[in-house]
């Protein structure tokens, strides 16, 4: 079995160096140079410097690896269940013998922290354990009929070709919650991997799926910017369904362009948020402040479901926020290689510059500043203002960053309403010592998913992931995956002669 282990280069010595084969794209099997005239780099946030440059793929690579998908599927459907259960079982011991290097990756690859790196191998673990058994779970029905001598039957097909467009924040874990299912149920998946983390964020999986036995086609990933390549990867013909996370504006863009295409596609889609952490009168604010800090600053705040805005009643206000600065005063900032460092690089200097422009909104429309600072590098302190109403765009943007919003409310009235105030809908997260009150609330949430006593990064195998309004389509995790990769077709037998009206 070969090591995922990096050769160190001279500009970052403590860096993990490219494994070979990691420097290519994998199409149809095979470990390739792409076609296009441009090159991607990936690059170590933190030290800022380059770890693999990749030839990108072109229009000639995408068309390539979705036709040898379409070829390779229609065996690997036909495969035992046991077989696909097998592929995905050696997968996922391959993950487990791989856990450091793979840690590794996401450290030097898109900054993680030690603590976030480790979270996120055990979420894409817990994944791969949970999809072993899917190949017995696109289980197919007899319906009852009311006309004689007919059976209905609804079998459960895979849908053919499954195209995955995964981001760069939990790179690893978000490519495969869609790979993983969607391989184990009878697909073939073609994945344009993240330009900013092409390595943890889908090579790596390339590789561990090579090694657990995938038949060569079965699974492809192709780097390039979204600019040149993405509409091309969307509106190809081969696709049924196109699973994207990101931004809402490049999601409805993939949506619109999906549904316009000659073969209208299924789309599920995992988009922004900005995502409430409701602090109610009777809250226990020692819980409340420990699970904010965590839900705020974990990625330095570049996680989809991050905290984007503190909602707090009045009557606790004060206390909370004392506490809560009290807590990120003392979060250690820097080097993601350290094991306590909490808050490492911003992934580049665009998503940079965008906090900055949020942080000088924030001034110049009346909030106040508790704690900040200058970047060093692209390594952002914690910046924690109050005095932050919801019509402010530090509270209406999805931030993506260690930016720390706190809007204070009257009651519990107020909270509810905005918490909904906004566009988005994905994750929440609602603090009271009183369950029944938390639950009443709770189901008032315009969200896919609301926490009770607990911060709103949460993400369980077996639970549905998603969100509502603007926030996405489709939920992902469990049975809820499988649904979405699969499809249901309606055939009867008329075993009798069926009598008709004329």
């Amino acid at each position: 079995m070969t090591a995922i282990a990096p050769r160190k280069t001279p500009q970052s010595p403590d860096s993990p160096p490219a494994y070979a084969g990691l420097d290519r794209l994998f199409i149809g099997g095979r470990w390739v140079q792409g076609h296009s005239e441009h090159k991607i780099t990936s690059v170590d946030p933190y030290h800022q410097a380059p770890i693999a440059e990749y030839q990108a793929a072109s229009e000639q690579d995408i068309d390539e690896a979705y036709q040898t998908a379409k070829k390779a599927q229609i065996e690997w459907a036909k495969a035992l269940p046991s077989e696909r259960s097998q592929v995905m079982q050696r997968a996922a011991e391959i993950m487990n013998a791989r856990q450091e290097e793979i840690v590794s990756w996401l450290i030097r690859e898109a900054g993680s922290p030690r603590s976030k790196a480790m979270l996120e191998w055990q979420s894409a673990y817990a994944l791969m354990q949970q999809v072993i058994a899917a190949p017995y779970q696109a289980d197919s029905q007899i319906l009852p009929s009311d006309l004689p001598g007919k059976e209905s039957r609804v079998y459960r097909q895979p849908v053919g070709v499954v195209g995955v467009v995964s981001p760069w924040d939990f790179a690893l874990h978000l490519a495969n919650r869609s790979i993983a299912p969607a391989l184990a149920v009878g697909n073939a998946v073609v994945q344009k991997t993240p330009s900013m983390t092409p390595i943890s964020g889908g090579f790596i999986l390339a590789k561990i799926y090579e090694e657990a036995g995938l038949p060569e086609g079965v699974f492809s990933v192709i780097a390039g910017k979204a600019s040149e390549i993405g509409d091309a990867f969307i509106a190809h013909p081969i696709p049924r369904v196109i699973t994207f996370t990101g931004s809402t504006k490049a999601g409805r863009h993939i949506g619109q362009l999906a549904m316009s295409s000659p073969l209208m596609k299924r789309v599920s889609l995992e988009l922004g948020g900005s995502s409430p952490f409701v602090v109610l009168d009777d809250a226990d604010l020692e819980l409340a402040v420990n699970a904010a800090v965590f839900g705020k600053f974990l990625n330095a705040g570049q996680i989809c479901m991050s905290i984007n805005r503190f909602i707090i009643d009045q009557r606790v206000h004060d206390e909370f926020v004392d506490r809560f600065v009290d807590r990120v005063r003392q979060l250690k900032v820097g080097d993601p290689n350290d094991p306590d460092t909490a808050i490492g690089p911003i992934i580049d200097q665009a998503q940079l510059d965008s906090l900055m422009k949020h942080i000088q909104s924030a001034h110049q429309e009346g909030a106040r500043q508790l704690l900040g600072g200058d970047p060093e590098g692209l390594v952002l302190p914690p910046h924690v203002f109050v005095g932050v109403t919801n019509q402010m765009t530090v509270a209406r943007e999805e931030l993506f960053g260690p930016v720390a919003p706190l809007i204070k409310v009257r009651d519990e009235a107020e909270a509810l309403q905005v918490a909904n105030s906004t566009e988005y809908g994905l994750s929440s997260a609602v603090f009271t010592r009183d369950e029944q009150r938390g639950l009443q609330f709770a189901l008032q949430v315009e969200a896919g998913m609301t926490h009770i006593n607990d911060q709103t990064v949460n993400d369980l195998p077996n639970a549905p992931f998603g969100g509502e309004k603007n926030s996405g389509i489709g939920r992902f995790g469990g049975s809820w995956a499988i649904e979405e990769f699969t499809t249901d077709h309606w055939i009867t037998v008329q075993r009798t002669p069926r009598v008709y009206p004329f």
